[in-house]
């Protein structure tokens, strides 16, 4: 089963660039040359896009192959399929990776176990309850990648399909 989703690279130091490419190159078995442009967000960074095509866990798979690259911000969306909910992946420096499975019209769907952790550590810590769902839903994420979202409006997207 195929799916189809849309990589967002936010920021990366030039120096980085080709080694994303050549990273989502052997994710989707094919070559890749995006188109780079300045990130306003972050001077003396760049920023890029493209859709991809792929089979169901292509977004994981793509989100791996670029976390651990410290100085990269970026986000990964998988639409949901027949067989698979969706997925969206968020990393960025400070905050590290963010992972969760979306629904047919985009929303977040947290498992019931995440809630009753949520709920739990609120009571025995004393945290807020309210910061903690934020978590779930992926707020700090959003945060700190919101000026880089506006940043890019505009820019060019490429269709990449994954070789089977």
């Amino acid at each position: 089963m195929t799916t189809r989703g849309v990589l967002y690279v936010h920021s990366a130091p030039r120096a980085l660039c080709p080694h994303v490419e050549w990273a989502i190159a052997g994710v989707l078995g094919t070559r890749v040359n995006l188109d780079w442009i300045r990130q306003p967000a972050a001077p003396g960074t760049w920023r890029s896009e493209f859709s991809w095509k792929g089979q169901v866990g292509t977004a994981s798979k793509l989100a791996s192959a670029l976390r651990g690259w410290h100085l990269l911000r970026f986000e990964v969306t998988a639409e949901p399929c027949a067989t698979a909910e969706g997925e969206r992946y968020s990393c960025t420096p400070d905050l590290g990776i963010f992972h969760a499975v979306t629904g047919m019209h985009g929303d977040i769907l947290i498992p019931e176990d995440r809630l009753r952790a949520s709920l739990a550590r609120s009571e025995r810590d004393g945290t807020d309850l309210a910061a903690e769902i934020a978590k779930l839903l992926g707020k700090p994420w959003d945060d700190e990648l919101e000026p880089f979202r506006y940043a890019g409006e505009g820019a060019p997207v490429r269709w990449l399909h994954q070789v089977v």
